[in-house]
């Protein structure tokens, strides 16, 4: 109760009467009246309410239903619809609906309930267009209630259809909509106060404000708390973001280490853990608006978070004051004030409680109810976020069902190596499948409940391809926070008969080896030591276990070293077997398969070392003809070049003298330079971001008009059809650019 009583003062300073309040009883909640001269409280002026407030039931829900201006509460009304509305074609999909879910199609879907399942593609787009509909009415406020639920049951539809695309922001805004569907939000600056007078500019109780309050103190300080995790204080989650151009004016003071550290991780971490105390009160809002937003101005440059970083922006504003929206629209021109919301006092409401001090009497069972339901809530998304031990079937190296628990960059993943093996039932044939067939997500790496639901899926599928009662394998391999690579699973257990569900632990699940945790340092310790031509991968295995590895011939040397435990190297070709310990190595064969068995009675640990000797004398060959352009730029080479070397210097290629690979590859990598330094500008880039943009909510809209035209007119030919989607996807002839990818470029070996 105390918690949603905090919130609910929302911005602590001494409480001054609301103006419009005399046209009813002068609202006096915070119980009887003081002497003459005495001020208020030590609590009063923190809190903005007395501790008194909190000893009766009664007391707690008049101090709910304080009326409260709801101008604030109407700005962010406005903002989250149109945000939700742009979120619509982009992180939610519309630009790209038909990809997803075009009919027919042989995919493996991830619901959260297996008997939820994708509408027809035109169905999907009318969904979406009713979502889109909803978070324009709820940004204009129109029909809001309506609004509200054309927008929250397509949305949370959609979210529970699809696990991969689950994350913390995702599931913020669900819970921002639902909250805003039962909130007077429409009562400042929206089309249903120009119909509906009683509703126009009238108070709303403090509980509405209490909520949101709640929600957005919940997130920051949960993924404070989450951050206390030893990876993240100790450097290791996200532990190249420190490169990131924005941090550079940090790196002119502190190394990268120390911006990594100190910057990234304890900033972080610090922000996280105040900034809803920073936000609570008076004396410290400007402080924390002014971090608060820088924080979410860098994250927007960082991530590819969508509108995540601007709704928290927009969440700001209602830890001040109520009114500010109308000191703001009263400094506009007058002539717009016919136009804008009114900056005359708020009405009183019906919702609100008037009554005088230490009254019983005049409350409703509605406001009752209210009470309760802000402080079950409250409850509720303060306990969510740690009850992994009842759904511990969702549980893997990390806990939960990655969307609720707040622990937002606290992990990051880095794959080396899927392979996905088949068997037939029948005939025993063994086979190997892309990673990834059959889906459109990447997500299913790292889950056990999404491994479970594709092994399923693929097990109907391949029947189709003439395999006879599959047996699915995966084998995966994941380092997480800068760990060793190890597998996720065990690769011995047929996934499609094996057991799981939501509430006991996954028995297939192998381990995550966090006793080496310490050996990071030791192994960032030894990439440094290496040259820049060298690369290094960290591999940690189960006993009884083995990897089974390919060194491309690209890797004209390589070799292996054992860091812990005790090995046996299998040279499959050369029928050799080499027993390795301790600190001991070997030299590994290029373009041959070796197996790395793990013989010792604890996990091993060892490493691979190679070098891409392609690549190396590619970027050798670069260098000679970028030295020799500018010797003969400058005069200094006095041989002729020869013609098939004319090209580097801006000459056509001689009629019937074929060009150079490296030579092309030289003038694809000149004019990638030329191009990204002419692009590099701030108005390039932000003409390349509009125009992006542009044709994506072009794309959106045409597929959805085709797409409703099809359900009330029915489809036409498919030559037109496809016309149609082409002229649809037309992007303005001009194709983006996009790194090209150089032949020789350096690859770890395939594992």
């Amino acid at each position: 109760m105390a918690a949603a009583a905090a919130a609910a003062a929302g911005p602590a300073r001494r409480r001054r009467p609301e103006r419009g309040e005399a046209a009813g009883p002068p609202p006096n909640p915070t119980g009887p009246p003081k002497s003459p001269g005495t001020g208020p409280g030590l609590a009063q002026r923190l809190l903005g309410f007395e501790l008194r407030d909190l000893t009766r039931w009664h007391r707690f829900v008049r101090l709910l239903h304080r009326p409260q201006d709801p101008a604030a509460l109407g700005a962010f009304r406005a903002a989250f619809g149109l945000l939700m509305a742009l979120d619509v074609p982009q992180e939610r999909g519309l630009g790209h609906l038909d990809q997803r879910y075009l009919d027919g199609l042989d995919v493996c879907r991830f619901p959260l309930l297996p008997f939820l399942q994708p509408l027809p593609l035109d169905w999907m787009y009318l969904l979406y267009t009713i979502m889109f509909l909803g978070a324009l009415g709820i940004m204009l406020g129109c029909c809001y209630r309506l609004s509200c639920i054309a927008f929250l049951c397509p949305y949370w539809y959609l979210l529970l259809l699809d696990k991969t695309s689950w994350n913390n922001h995702s599931y913020l805004y669900g819970l921002l909509g639902f909250q805003l569907a039962l909130l007077g939000a429409d009562r400042y600056g929206s089309v249903d106060g120009l119909f509906r007078p009683q509703k126009r500019n009238a108070h709303v109780p403090l509980w509405n404000y209490a909520l949101l309050r709640a929600q957005v103190f919940i997130v920051y300080f949960i993924a404070g708390l989450k951050k206390l995790d030893a990876d993240w204080v100790g450097g290791f989650s996200m532990g190249t973001l420190a490169r990131h151009w924005l941090f550079a004016p940090f790196r002119l003071v502190l190394s990268e280490e120390l911006t990594s550290r100190l910057v990234v991780h304890g900033g972080g971490l610090v922000l996280d853990l105040s900034a809803g105390f920073l936000l609570f009160f008076d004396a410290t809002r400007p402080l924390a608006l002014v971090f608060v937003t820088y924080f979410h101005c860098m994250n927007s440059q960082l991530f590819s978070i969508g509108m995540f970083s601007y709704t928290m922006l927009a969440t700001n504003g209602l830890f001040c004051r109520p009114e500010w929206p109308r000191g703001l629209l009263a400094r506009c021109p007058p002539p717009t004030a016919g136009v804008l919301p009114s900056t005359e006092p708020p009405q009183p409401s019906p919702d609100c409680h008037y009554g005088a001090r230490g009254a019983r009497g005049g409350l409703r069972p509605r406001q009752h109810l209210a009470a309760a339901f802000t402080i079950l809530y409250v409850l509720e998304q303060l306990f969510l976020p740690y009850s992994h031990f009842i759904t511990q079937g969702y549980n893997n190296w990390t806990n939960g069902l990655y969307g609720y628990s707040w622990d937002m960059m606290v992990h990051s993943r880095f794959h080396q190596h899927v392979k996905i093996t088949y068997r037939d039932g029948l005939t025993g044939e063994v086979g190997y499948l892309k990673p990834g067939a059959f889906t459109q997500s990447r997500r299913w790496r790292d889950h056990a409940d999404m491994l479970k639901q594709y092994s399923a899926c693929l097990s109907q599928l391949l029947p189709r391809y003439n395999v006879t009662e599959p047996q699915i394998y995966f084998d995966v391999w994941v380092s997480i926070n800068e760990r060793f690579q190890q597998r996720l699973v065990d690769p011995r257990v047929d996934l499609v008969r094996a057991p799981w569900s939501p509430w006991p632990p996954t028995p297939w699940l192998l381990p995550l080896l966090v006793d080496l945790s310490p050996w990071r340092q030791q192994l960032q310790e030894m990439e440094a030591q290496l040259d820049g031509h060298t690369d290094t991968v960290f591999i940690a295995d189960f006993p009884g276990l083995y990897l089974e590895n390919f060194v491309s011939e690209d890797l004209g040397n390589t070799s292996l070293r054992v860091l812990r435990g005790k090995v046996l190297v299998e040279l499959v070709e050369q029928q050799q077997n080499h027993s390795l310990q301790e600190g001991e190595g070997m030299q590994l064969p290029a373009g041959q398969y070796h197996k790395v068995h793990t013989v010792s009675p604890e996990p091993s640990c060892y490493m691979y070392l190679y070098v891409n000797t392609t690549a190396l004398q590619l970027e050798r060959n670069l260098t000679q003809l970028r030295e020799l352009r500018e010797r003969v730029r400058n005069g200094t080479e006095q041989s002729p070049l020869p013609p098939e070397l004319r090209p580097i210097l801006g000459e056509p290629p001689p009629a019937g003298v074929p060009l150079d690979p490296v030579v092309s590859l030289f003038l694809r990598r000149e004019r990638r330079q030329q191009r990204r330094e002419h692009e590099s500008s701030l108005a390039q880039r932000l003409r390349r971001f509009l125009r992006r943009k542009f044709f994506l909510f072009r794309r959106s809209a045409l597929m959805t008009l085709i797409a409703l035209r099809n359900l009330a007119l029915g489809r036409p030919s498919p030559e037109r059809l496809a016309q149609e989607v082409a002229f649809a996807s037309w992007s303005g002839g001009e194709e983006e650019a996009r790194p090209e990818t150089d032949g020789g470029a350096q690859r770890g070996p395939e594992l």
